[in-house]
């Protein structure tokens, strides 16, 4: 065991972006018997304290790679390409017209005659854009293409935080 593997190597999994979300659960949890601090406890102090930062890894490696968003600025980052600072490349400007428009239409949701419908229709059209990225994203990545990869990873941040954003209005209105 050792943290300063790659989450993929920490967890044994091939480093790639496509993960098998069984596998990865499964890996999971037969790290998590085995590292968890309680079975540490007749240990040293010094054992104890490992056996919290193995464990902490390990979930962070978790929630990391069950994300493919995560993920694959995760596998960008191994290659030295950070997404999560301001880029000071553009993105295509008709992807962000429609960013505008989609943010338009959560916006004005709620004054819609059938907002669970419209938010509904929202959701479906953010989920499939987001699918289409996620696939952009692995073949760029499968033909080491970074550049473009990390495109497609900005593209998907925007998505994703739609998404929420769309989640998170779905709550408010219909929990209440």
């Amino acid at each position: 065991m050792d943290i300063t593997q790659n989450y993929f190597e920490f967890l044994g999994l091939p480093v790639s972006f496509d993960v098998d979300p069984a596998q990865l659960s499964e890996r999971y949890r037969a790290l998590q018997q085995e590292l968890h601090p309680d079975r540490h406890s007749h240990q040293s102090e010094r054992e104890q304290r490992i056996a919290v930062q193995y464990t902490t890894y390990l979930n962070e490696a978790l929630a990391t790679l069950k994300s493919p968003l995560k993920r694959a600025q995760y596998l960008l980052s191994l290659q030295g390409v950070d997404t999560l600072s301001d880029s000071r490349k553009q993105l295509d400007p008709m992807f962000l017209m429609e960013q505008m428009e989609l943010r338009e239409r959560v916006a004005e949701a709620t004054d819609h005659a059938d907002p669970e419908a419209e938010l509904d229709a929202l959701e479906q059209q953010v989920d499939a854009e987001i699918k289409g990225l996620e696939a952009g994203f692995a073949k760029a990545w499968g033909n080491s293409n970074l550049e473009e990869a990390e495109q497609v990873v900005r593209k998907m941040q925007f998505m994703v935080k739609l998404r929420t954003e769309v989640e998170a209005l779905e709550d408010r209105l219909f929990d209440d």
